[in-house]
Parts: structure tokens; sequence; C-alpha cells
């Protein structure tokens, strides 16, 4: 999943797929251990969509203070 599709998720999605990611993330951890898993990229890209979805989920957050402050 890209950025532009990452954005076009609302903001529960959004959380549900980072969930979905960190669990993820986690098996792939489990199975690197075991020897089960020898491409060691799937976790470069597992922790870089996770670190996307925290990132726009901060935006988001940032935003709804900034709105909430000027009115």
């Amino acid at each position: 999943m890209n950025t532009e599709e990452m954005r076009a998720l609302n903001t529960e999605e959004l959380q549900m797929q980072l969930d979905q990611a960190c669990r993820e993330l986690m098996n792939l951890r489990f199975q690197f251990t075991m020897g089960q898993q020898t491409d060691t990229s799937r976790l470069k890209i597992a922790r870089r969509n996770i670190a996307r979805m925290r990132t726009l989920l901060r935006e988001r957050e940032l935003e709804a203070a900034r709105e909430g402050k000027s009115q």
C-alpha cells in the first residue's frame, strides 16, 4: 500500500491497517528468528509501512488540534 492509498483511508481504517501491519511485523520477526524466513527485506518494508501509517495518524491528530485551537 502506497502513501496515496493510505491517505485515502479514514482514520479508523488506517488504525486497523496499522494494527494488522504490526501483527505482520511480529510474525515476520518470529519467522526470521526461527529460520523460516530468509528474506530480510520484508522486515524493512513492514517497518517503513508502519512508520508511514503512524506519521499519517500523527498528522491528522495535529491537524485536529490545530483546528480546535483556532476556533
